[in-house]
């Protein structure tokens, strides 16, 4: 039974691929969620799950199976359905990286996707971990992925398939396995939508009673490709706006594309009578580089992006409840007028004023760009959100404003890369250089202790530095080249 929202399912999407939040600050979330009037989680525990049969796929911060019983249950005491993610066939460079699993690998080069052709070998292996994850959850639903699998048709047999049946075939072939060792399982299988619309051809033949979830960040919906080619009455459709998307990063959130996602793609949902609608929460881009070893073993793999952590957006959960429980036209400038009085007790004026520090500020500055016009935006937002005193909800009005902070504090580091790379920077100019990074780096620490206090209930010591260094080694890297400091004692903290 759908709800008078239109939707059945109603939740919050958490990405715990680099960003594993301690079990407090996840149950934490839960009970969040749950007071938002949203009835779902959907995580993708990645290498924070406990795996038996699969052990060496769990990391340092893996939870531990009473941990994820206990907060299932307590979920459930909520009213919050729990439904895992379970990538099997992209993004799965944390299981392809070990060598028990190199056998699976499309590629030597790039440990993101498993070989489709390998469908009997990776069945083998998925089964035991849908096993494993089905008895931990009473969800009668299975995330299995499916999304941006790029490489598909890359390794030679794939080639030949592909040239013989079609990109769509090959992946289909592979998904229907997949699909029916879930549904084996009493589940029923959800699948990303992109690569099924990209190549709708043999849409048709995944197993019916199959999810497609309908990922969609701000674009025309049809982005992906017509959707029309895929819509069926033997699947169902889910819609997934976004929290935490590309280009977002720890010093930039485009609160305004988010806001308007809300407002144009939720209606959309609703009128295409999607049955659920998740808020998806990106920690990272999900594309990795890797250090080699050797040919085939990698070494070490980085995320090649990161976001500030989800406790600074709470507003941006809220928004999404109000647009997607009420049938009602959502206006996000309203909202956050709205959510400054009401949350954070501020005067009306302010509440415009929060609007204007969240939405002016959100264009990319990349290499090679003027600085100038993001710099002088930047620094409105920054003296608009310093100057209010909220009355309510501090700490959640501080993650604004240190974002802000360090929005800034990226584009004054971005200017003066810009005037190393030009025909200023000459070795007269060295020493002003170094003084000039070296007063970055000391306002940057003051940043970072502030990060530390803010985010230390909801990271694990270690990952609250792995954060920190993505954020600032560009700076230093500028610092101990244009003052040498390779060549003198290190610099104390």
């Amino acid at each position: 039974m759908k709800a008078s929202s239109g939707f059945s399912h109603t939740g919050l999407h958490l990405d715990l691929r680099i960003q594993v939040m301690p079990i407090a600050a996840l149950r934490k979330m839960a009970h969040e969620v749950a007071a938002a009037g949203l009835n779902t989680l959907m995580i993708e525990w990645e290498a924070s799950y406990p795996f038996e049969k699969h052990a060496i796929i769990s990391n340092q911060y893996a939870y531990t199976r009473d941990e994820i019983m206990d907060f299932i249950e307590e979920c459930c005491g909520l009213g919050v359905e729990v439904i895992p993610l379970q990538q099997c066939f992209g993004h799965v460079e944390y299981i392809l990286r070990h060598e028990r699993y190199a056998h699976l690998r499309e590629s030597r080069k790039d440990l993101c996707q498993v070989c489709p052709c390998r469908g009997a070998e990776a069945v083998a292996v998925f089964r035991e971990i849908f096993q494993d994850l089905v008895a931990m959850h009473p969800s009668r639903y299975l995330h299995i992925g499916g999304d941006e699998t790029y490489l598909l048709g890359q390794c030679p047999e794939c080639q030949a398939r592909a040239a013989e049946v079609g990109k769509s075939r090959l992946y289909t072939d592979y998904f229907q396995k997949i699909a029916a060792e879930v549904m084996r399982l009493g589940k029923r299988p959800i699948v990303w939508a992109d690569m099924l619309l990209k190549y709708p051809e043999a849409a048709a033949e995944m197993p019916e009673g199959t999810v497609f979830m309908d990922w969609n960040y701000g674009w025309d919906v049809n982005h992906f490709g017509d959707l029309s080619k895929v819509r069926s009455d033997r699947f169902e459709f889910w819609g997934a706006p976004a929290l935490r998307a590309h280009p977002d990063n720890h010093s930039l959130a485009t609160w305004k594309t988010h806001f308007e996602n809300f407002r144009d793609f939720i209606p959309f949902a609703r009128k295409s009578d999607y049955r659920g609608l998740i808020l998806t929460s990106w920690s990272t881009s999900g594309i990795y580089g890797y250090e080699w070893e050797m040919p085939g073993e990698a070494k070490r793999l980085f995320p090649m992006r990161r976001v500030y952590p989800l406790g600074g957006f709470r507003i941006l959960l809220d928004a999404f409840s109000q647009a997607a429980l009420n049938t009602l036209t959502f206006d996000p400038a309203k909202f956050v007028q709205d959510y400054a009085q009401l949350r954070f007790g501020l005067m009306a004026a302010e509440g415009k004023r929060l609007w204007q520090a969240l939405t002016t500020n959100e264009e990319t500055v990349t290499p090679g760009n003027v600085v100038a016009p993001a710099l002088q935006k930047a620094r409105r937002a920054q003296r608009l959100l310093a100057a209010m005193k909220p009355a309510k909800h501090r700490t959640e009005f501080q993650h604004l404003q240190l974002m802000a902070d360090l929005r800034l504090q990226d584009l004054l580091v971005k200017e003066w890369e810009r005037k190393l790379q030009s025909s200023w920077y000459t070795a007269a100019r060295q020493a002003q250089a170094a003084e000039g990074l070296a007063q970055l780096l000391r306002e940057t620490d003051d940043l970072n202790r502030h990060f530390r206090q803010l985010n230390r209930q909801a990271l694990h010591p270690g990952e609250m530095e792995e954060e920190i260094n993505y954020r600032t080694v560009k700076l230093r890297e500028l610092h101990a080249r244009v003052s040498r400091q390779g060549r003198q004692a290190p610099r104390q903290k």
